[in-house]
């Protein structure tokens, strides 16, 4: 499946008729929220929490190109090698080199959002090398050959009967809905994967900047067998993934967890410290981190849109945003979605293609009260929105409104004249005026017969 984020529109218009996902997305989203509620409820200074993350991630990309150079010093260090890639293409090629120098044919991959940013699954197997997801959610989108549809949960939008129609003709087995015998067959098909991978590859939740570790939580264990049984290692990390220390790290890992699932605590942290030493004898014997730009520098030079590089991914912002609970992660056309995809799609796609995304919010403000990053998501759509106009991205029909309404509030005469015409119509019509798109579902509030032009005249004379 290939989205395109100037499509949007088209995306929103067919999610809106498919009840089926409307409803699974929506059963989703809520028991998500209760989840992360009943948590939150139950945690003391949770509010200290996100201030303090908060504050850690400023900290991190206000000196992000010391911290980074720090990261890669501790990373070699550990024995790992870091790879520096400016955009998608070059992290495709790291990738690739990698596994060519060392005769890789088959990939294993834990869920990992970067990956998806740069189509790193379709570039390996067009070059003959197999690659498999191996989250569970991930599995389920990759066998239907679509992206994901929340930033935690991948096949949000599928219920029991979707997935089991899908392992029924993609992999043969009998039908079932059931969802400990779905489960059984997908560790079934993968676990003969894990063993036979040649080399894995994961994303990075939090890198150390102290130490040199890459952090990747999960609750399935497949990131542990990805990361633990081939070979070769490949993290691949967003340059904004940082962290200060070990020491900082805790607060992370209370909010995340919550936030995403309303879970405690992640059932796996991962920890990767570098190649298996001596002692040990496990783990992988090469680890490679790919530190990807891919539009990042851009938005950390910007001091207004800077705080966007804070989201950790948790998708709580998702789970409350009453316009991605209609629509689905899909509507939004990439691989980032919801309130916080909003403020991202234009900053990495460019204004022309992302023009679409900062207005597919209501503004309510649910999302900046559920992030635990303290981002403010609906002041940067408001920016974002600010300069979709000035670049001449908007669209016509609001254009032209906006150059009418000029013409006429520089022309006293002709803007009471056409204030006045709307409440005399009206008295014509047995009903509120028709509006295309708006009056299949609601009624348009009936125009005020006196107008206020009117009314503040009459209000003035009372007060004197």
């Amino acid at each position: 499946m290939e989205l395109r984020a100037s499509q949007t529109k088209t995306y929103i218009k067919k999610a809106l008729k498919d009840d089926a996902v409307r409803d699974a997305v929506d059963k989703a989203t809520q028991t998500a929220l209760a989840k992360r509620a009943e948590k939150v409820a139950i945690i003391p200074c949770w509010e200290d929490f996100r201030k303090l993350g908060h504050a850690a991630k400023r900290a991190v990309m206000e000196s992000l190109d010391e911290n980074l150079v720090r990261f890669e010093t501790e990373c070699h260090n550990n024995g790992m090698k870091v790879h520096w890639a400016r955009d998608a293409a070059e992290a495709r090629a790291i990738v690739l080199g990698i596994a060519r120098g060392n005769n890789v044919r088959t990939v294993v991959k834990s869920k990992s959002l970067t990956t998806e940013e740069i189509h790193l699954n379709k570039f390996l197997i067009d070059e003959g090398i197999e690659t498999l997801e191996t989250d569970l959610g991930e599995y389920i989108v990759q066998l239907l050959d679509q992206i994901p549809s929340h930033l935690t949960a991948p096949a949000l939008h599928l219920t029991r009967k979707d997935i089991g129609r899908v392992f029924h003709e993609k992999l043969g087995v009998e039908y079932t809905e059931v969802p400990t015998e779905l489960l059984a067959i997908a560790r079934a098909k993968l676990r003969e994967k894990f063993l036979a991978a040649d080399m894995g590859i994961s994303g990075v939740n939090f890198g150390i900047v102290d130490s040199g570790c890459c952090v990747v939580l999960e609750n399935e264990c497949n990131a542990r067998l990805s990361i633990g049984v081939p070979k070769i290692h490949v993290a691949v990390m967003g340059i904004e993934k940082l962290v200060p220390s070990f020491d900082l790290l805790p607060a992370f890992l209370k909010l995340l967890p919550v936030s995403a699932t309303g879970q405690k605590q992640t059932v796996y942290v991962n920890i990767v410290g570098g190649p298996q030493r001596p002692k040990s004898g496990e783990g992988p014997e090469q680890v490679h981190v790919v530190l990807l730009d891919n539009g990042r520098s851009k938005i950390l030079a910007d001091p207004q849109l800077r705080e966007t590089l804070f989201c950790i991914r948790c998708g709580a912002c998702l789970n409350t945003c009453p316009i991605y609970q209609q629509v689905g992660g899909h509507a939004y056309g990439w691989v980032y979605m919801g309130p916080i995809g909003a403020t991202l799609i234009p900053q990495y796609l460019g204004t022309h293609e992302g023009r679409h995304a900062p207005f597919i919010s209501s503004l309510c403000g649910a999302c900046r009260q559920i992030c635990p990053m303290n981002i403010d998501i609906p002041h940067h759509l408001l920016k974002l929105r600010n300069r979709v106009v000035e670049a001449g991205e908007s669209m016509a029909v609001e254009r032209a409104g906006i150059a009418v309404w000029a013409f006429l509030a520089k022309r006293p005469l002709l803007y009471r004249l056409a204030t006045w015409f709307p409440g005399r119509f009206q008295k014509l019509l047995k009903g509120s005026f028709p509006v295309p798109g708006w009056s299949g579902a609601r009624a348009l509030g009936r125009f005020d017969g006196k107008g206020f032009r009117k009314r503040f005249l009459e209000l003035e004379k009372k007060s004197r």
